[in-house]
């Protein structure tokens, strides 16, 4: 008697496909923008699990559901506004700025049936324990100065603050996807500066992996069809403008408080931050704690904490 599948066995899921990461670096911007721009983006697996939440329950899900989940995560935004710019027509307006617009006009329906099971940070570098560690401090990095551009914009009761915010929280997706992609180059730009601390990014940058990391930020926003006022706010050419001021300081202040608040270059910072907000330095440093309260767990790696 032969043996009989059992009737309510689940489906085993095939396995996924190693990920393939980039070892060396490509010959030109326009090589390293179309890699990108046709890579997988695997999102944070806390994003993930909410994701499949809320998908078995979709009747009941709305707009502002979905965005109190994708916000959170820099890489999950990040697709959602990149799906959102390649379904208006070319030379379309790319008026839709936020989240929550976003879904509205995609639909709640269309938005999981094109956004499936999500594949996740944590699997795809789960060989990669280093480049774990650099891509958390780094989405931690972006979660603070996304935390203190919104402080300076509401300060400054600018009408832009959601974006202003956004903005700064997505200001180093580029430098997420380099170590999503070519973990091994970007541990090699880490260990470079570890040991020579007066080693300037832009330099190494272009020493290892033959371009800037800006430079692709800004190329992959347009290639991707990102809304124009992020676009522009993320534009560090044009400082003169308070709403890049805010994204600017605010991502400069994270990254030189990552460690701590001693940093040689603070007192700078703290003067340019008090002209941008017509405040006293001296008040500064007493606003700047009282804002750095970072809430958003989920953007770290492995569910730790922001304090981990």
């Amino acid at each position: 008697m032969t043996d009989q599948p059992t009737p309510d066995a689940a489906p085993v899921a095939p396995p996924l496909p190693a990920p393939s990461y980039l070892r060396a670096p490509l010959p030109h911007m326009g090589a390293w923008t179309q890699y990108l721009l046709q890579a997988e983006i695997p999102v944070l697996a806390a994003t993930a699990r909410a994701l499949e939440e809320l998908r078995a329950k979709e009747d009941d899900v709305d707009a502002n559901m979905l965005t109190a989940v994708i916000q959170i995560d820099p890489l999950m935004t990040l697709k959602l506004l990149s799906r959102m710019a390649s379904m208006r027509r070319p030379g379309g307006t790319t008026e839709t700025e936020s989240i929550t617009t976003a879904l509205v006009l995609m639909g709640i329906g269309p938005f999981f049936r094109f956004f499936g099971p999500q594949r996740t940070v944590e699997d795809w570098l789960a060989d990669q324990p280093q480049a774990q560690q650099g891509l958390h401090e780094l989405l931690i990095r972006a979660e603070r100065g996304g935390q203190f551009a919104l402080g300076f914009a509401i300060h400054r009761a600018d009408t832009d603050a959601t974006i202003i915010h956004q903005a700064a929280f997505l200001h180093d997706f580029a430098e997420m996807l380099v170590w999503i992609h070519a973990p091994t180059l970007m541990i090699k730009i880490r260990d470079a500066q570890a040991v020579d601390t007066t080693l300037r990014s832009s330099i190494i940058q272009r020493e290892v992996l033959g371009i800037e990391i800006s430079d692709l930020r800004q190329s992959l926003m347009k290639l991707w069809r990102l809304p124009e006022l992020l676009v522009s706010i993320s534009d560090e050419r044009h400082t003169e403008r308070a709403n890049v001021q805010c994204v600017v300081l605010a991502v400069r202040l994270a990254r030189h408080t990552a460690n701590g608040w001693d940093n040689a270059a603070l007192p700078d910072d703290y003067t340019d931050i008090a002209q941008l907000l017509n405040a006293s330095p001296r008040v500064i440093p007493s606003f700047l704690h009282k804002i750095d309260h970072p809430i958003l767990e989920a953007a770290t790696l492995g569910g730790r904490g922001a304090s981990g």
